[in-house]
């Protein structure tokens, strides 16, 4: 390993123990996933993970978190959080992130508080993520949610690579992101938008596709995969398209710049959302 990771690793376990107890907000992502590996090696038992339950995280992603707290060794509850019942979630706008995130860490501070205020709430945020627009940082900041592999300066890459030296299956997995996220800002978020969304990417997974989003544009799906997939779609293409418009669709396009992370945001950047 080198030494600048080694020297970041042993900061975080330095951070993890200064905290003595921790509740992971635990997505079963790689870089949650990572932490709390991380928690399990400095705090042992006195680590919890919480993964948040609701329409708008397939039910493939918890089954995949449960797995891996298991694996990992750590005690793991589920709660519901019902976005869709939120109306300052479901109307869309560009703080749509925060209002999740704010609902998240809302229920994570009282499950604490009925723990008796032992542990320390963390969240997987790495230092990638202060250059993107996430919203959701705000809320944790408000509300004194930690993010021990921002203070330790870890990057996405170098998580993967420590993730592959520790043994977790998780090093190489695909960056995934809530499915309201498909949806442009400005358009409300429904539980049939939602369904459509799930169902749409579970098939072109099934089909083969490492990295892919299905944005849901009326009745236009764009399909993001990766440049090197595109010839894939071409091969599916008529099953993709009767599969897409039985959900609901009536066109299917192929988006031509392929998979970018945060593709809705593109429109913050010409200031045509408010």
């Amino acid at each position: 390993m080198e030494e600048h990771l080694l020297r970041k690793r042993e900061r975080l376990i330095h951070l993890l123990k200064d905290m003595g107890s921790v509740l992971v907000a635990f997505s079963g992502g790689v870089d949650s996933t990572f932490l709390l590996a991380m928690a399990k090696e400095a705090l042992g038992n006195r680590v919890l993970a919480v993964t948040a339950v609701s329409e708008t995280f397939p039910t493939r992603e918890v089954q995949l978190a449960s797995k891996l707290a298991e694996q990992i060794g750590v005690n793991h509850l589920k709660i519901q959080i019902n976005e869709l019942e939120n109306d300052d979630f479901v109307k869309n706008d560009f703080h749509r992130c925060f209002h999740c995130k704010n609902n998240l860490y809302t229920h994570l501070r009282e499950l604490v508080r009925e723990y008796g205020d032992v542990y320390t709430v963390v969240d997987g945020s790495n230092m990638d993520d202060l250059g993107e627009y996430r919203p959701g940082l705000q809320a944790a900041r408000e509300l004194g949610v930690r993010s021990p592999l921002q203070e330790a300066e870890l990057y996405k890459s170098e998580i993967r690579i420590l993730s592959k030296e520790m043994g977790l299956e998780t090093w190489n997995k695909p960056s995934f992101a809530c499915l309201s996220s498909r949806i442009p800002y400005g358009q409300k978020i429904t539980k049939e938008k939602i369904e459509q969304l799930d169902q749409s990417e579970e098939f072109l997974l099934g089909l083969g596709f490492r990295q892919l989003r299905v944005r849901h544009h009326g009745e236009i799906a764009r399909i993001e995969v990766l440049p090197e997939e595109m010839e894939l779609v071409i091969k599916h293409r008529q099953e993709i398209h009767s599969k897409l418009k039985e959900l609901g669709f009536l066109y299917v396009t192929l988006d031509l710049r392929g998979y970018r992370s945060g593709s809705m945001n593109e429109v913050l950047e010409k200031g045509m959302v408010r």
